[in-house]
């Protein structure tokens, strides 16, 4: 069949609850393909391609790393208002390649531009000339190694013929396992909304496991929507709901060289026109947005590599939003916490280690922390209520809330991970196996 189901079946996660996939059906403009360019050495969809054929208006946002792959220099390289085509691989990373790297995406989008309009020229009335540069890239897998080139160009005239232009929840899950590599489960996301009277659909992949910690983007995620929407109006909803959704999960507080989060409007739905973000008609599509990012954020910390815990950390009544933030991910990036966690132990003195380590002043005769609904500190002292028993059972949960009040301020922020357990360390140490 060539889907990606060794990881999806083998997966020993207990975030089974994440396992209920929405049934994403068809959305107007957008094709869908993938195959193996046998990438990998069993035999499984590794090569993914969005086609709009009628082009897309397009944002993204990448990773803040330092060192970044040959395809994000190539997508920001690229100053097209429209897109044709996302094309991604999983198994190579094309980071660390040099200018191999970087002329290898330049020979496969000059073909998939060639098949492309050669596509257009047999079925539209109206065909268009594709062009290299209203094409991007996804690529992730290991860093360093040769990106294979002949492999993928040798696919692309068959990826393109398979291309399907009506969509259902089975290709969906093709592409969404097309883009995994360690990952245990595909992840997908839906949501309709309205603007105006006109309804519009909102769908949502991703990728993401390990190497899994904010500054921009923390994995692969690519949205699609029918409505028509411009790109710095795009642009300016997806940073301002990245921040809650994207930039608040950590998996392992390492990030990716080639983190990427694109969002593509095929402007199928006539509804009234959108200007700026501030538009009141927006206001619906963008808590929608918010949702279907979260969703998807949310499934990649479940799937974490190794996880047998969802964590929840909210951190409450702060001075300042990034000092919430800060106290949040010092938390939720300990391996002390982690792993005791991932042990089922109580030991909520690694909370107490990791919120002084953050660096933000705080009054302790003002803090409290609770498991669940469990008071554990109140007002900077044990509470008289505490019991390890209570404390213990809640521990063997799959889903953990650290809930912790610091009283200084009005300012809130929510942050979610997972557990640190033996298996992340196999699945790490195997890697490239």
């Amino acid at each position: 069949m060539g889907i990606n189901l060794i990881n999806f079946l083998s997966s020993k996660s207990k975030n089974k609850r994440m396992m209920e996939f929405q049934d994403l059906d068809h959305i107007d403009g957008v094709s869908i393909s993938t195959i193996s360019a046998e990438l990998y050495k069993n035999s499984r969809d590794d090569l993914v391609m969005f086609y709009f054929r009628d082009s897309a208006n397009f944002a993204s946002v990448y990773t803040q790393s330092k060192i970044v792959s040959e395809n994000i220099k190539w997508n920001l390289s690229q100053n097209s208002k429209k897109i044709f085509s996302l094309i991604i691989n999983a198994r190579n990373a094309n980071c660390f390649t040099g200018k191999q790297g970087y002329k290898s995406l330049e020979k496969i989008a000059e073909c998939l531009a060639e098949n492309l309009s050669q596509k257009q020229a047999e079925d539209e009335d109206y065909p268009k000339k594709i062009k290299s540069k209203e094409i991007i890239f996804g690529c992730t897998g290991t860093i360093g190694e040769v990106f294979p080139e002949e492999k993928i160009k040798n696919k692309i005239p068959e990826l393109v013929k398979k291309a399907k232009y009506t969509q259902n929840k089975y290709i969906w899950m093709k592409a969404a396992l097309g883009i995994m590599t360690t990952d245990t489960q595909p992840k997908m996301a839906m949501e309709k909304c309205f603007i105006g009277n006109s309804e519009i659909k909102i769908f949502g992949v991703a990728k993401g496991s390990g190497m899994v910690y904010p500054n921009m983007a923390t994995t692969l995620g690519y949205l699609f929507t029918d409505a028509t929407i411009p790109n710095k109006v795009l642009k300016n909803l997806l940073k301002k709901n990245i921040s809650t959704t994207f930039n608040a999960i950590s998996c392992d507080s390492d990030t990716s060289t080639n983190d990427m989060v694109s969002i593509f409007s095929t402007c199928k739905v006539n509804h009234s026109k959108i200007n700026n973000i501030k538009d009141p008609k927006l206001k619906e599509f963008d808590e929608t947005l918010n949702k279907v990012l979260l969703n998807l954020a949310k499934r990649v910390v479940a799937d974490g590599e190794g996880s047998s815990k969802f964590i929840t950390i909210n951190l409450q009544n702060c001075k300042k939003e990034t000092d919430a933030k800060k106290i949040a991910f010092a938390i939720a990036n300990s391996p002390l916490v982690k792993t005791a966690i991932a042990g089922e132990d109580p030991n909520w003195g690694r909370i107490i280690m990791a919120i002084g380590k953050s660096g933000v002043p705080i009054n302790i005769n003002k803090l409290s922390i609770k498991l669940g609904k469990l008071n554990i500190v109140q007002n900077g002292k044990l509470s008289v209520n505490y019991n390890e028993n209570d404390a213990s059972n809640y521990m063997k949960n799959d889903a953990i809330d650290i809930n912790v009040n610091i009283s200084s301020g009005s300012k809130n922020f929510t942050v979610y991970t997972m557990d640190f357990t033996k298996r992340y360390i196999e699945i790490n140490a195997d890697y490239r196996s």
